[in-house]
């Protein structure tokens, strides 16, 4: 086992798949914080659909106007162990872990 390796032991807490993160889509700025940090590469970033955009509150679509509708997507959700760095790492706290 390499160092990285070890390291990334230590701080993810859960089997995969038992805690996943929950993107607040009013917040989330796309700035990828997330994705840098993921140790099990659970995020990436990709376009809002337009689908989605309705939802939003007036400020969440103000801010995806203003970031070109990007966002943290989860395509590798299940791999997910918890560790919370993308909590961390997330500068507008558009991240929450919940057990699923």
């Amino acid at each position: 086992m390499n160092d990285q390796t070890s390291q990334q032991n230590k701080i993810c807490k859960h089997e995969a798949g038992v805690i996943v993160p929950v993107i607040n889509r009013n917040k989330c700025e796309g700035k990828a914080d997330c994705e840098v940090v993921c140790p099990k590469d659970v995020f990436i970033m990709d376009i809002l659909p337009k689908s989605e955009r309705s939802t939003l509150s007036l400020v969440g679509k103000l801010k995806g106007m203003v970031h070109g509708w990007q966002q943290a997507f989860m395509p590798n959700i299940d791999a997910c162990e918890g560790c919370g760095l993308c909590v961390s790492a997330c500068p507008e706290n558009a991240i929450t872990l919940k057990k699923r």
